[in-house]
């Protein structure tokens, strides 16, 4: 396959999953922008956590949520529990790398807030303990995943289940999806 072939194939599965996509889980991105609205306009606040690829993810949303995305807006309460590399270096010595997420979930967490679980398998052991914890402390979950959801989907209020084994695109669709519902909440 010749560069230009996998610049053209890469696009043809991305359009093509983009379309699955958008026919299967419009009224689910709907039903999260719903719960996103509501957490943040009742002074909840919204925690992201992913690993990878989707770490970055919960970052670029979270960036989104406090700046700006398409127009000036007060500042929106996000925090990727990704970023704080003492905290997760701390956690992940002293508890293991399953509690890198849970411990600042039970640590940030109140009655009323979201949790917003990044995992393109849906089996991440720190993202699953992180939305127990979520749980533990009366928040909402929404779930970003693909395959076959994992354990993930089955624990959440909304899950995205990009219907792909491929990470690639499967993150691609989770970072539109995002941009979807921060141009909702817009």
């Amino acid at each position: 396959m010749t560069p230009s072939d996998a610049i053209r194939e890469h696009w043809r599965r991305h359009i093509e999953l983009a379309e699955v996509v958008t026919g299967r889980l419009s009224g689910d991105i709907r039903r999260a922008a719903d719960i996103l609205i509501d957490t943040l306009e009742r002074g909840g606040k919204v925690l992201l956590c992913g690993n990878g690829g989707s770490a970055a993810d919960a970052q670029h949303i979270a960036a989104e949520l406090t700046g700006r995305f398409l127009r000036a807006r007060r500042p929106l309460a996000a925090v990727a529990l990704t970023t704080d590399t003492s905290a997760l270096t701390a956690i992940g010595n002293d508890f293991g790398f399953e509690q890198v997420f849970a411990r600042q979930v039970r640590a940030l967490a109140a009655d009323g807030d979201l949790l917003v679980a990044l995992s393109t398998s849906g089996a991440s052991p720190n993202v699953l303990a992180a939305v127990a914890a979520a749980r533990e402390r009366g928040c909402r979950v929404i779930g970003l995943t693909g395959g076959s959801g994992g354990s993930l989907a089955a624990q959440c209020d909304v899950a995205w289940v990009v219907p792909s084994d491929s990470t690639p695109h499967i993150q691609e669709m989770h970072i539109t999806i995002g941009h979807i519902l921060c141009d909702l909440i817009d």
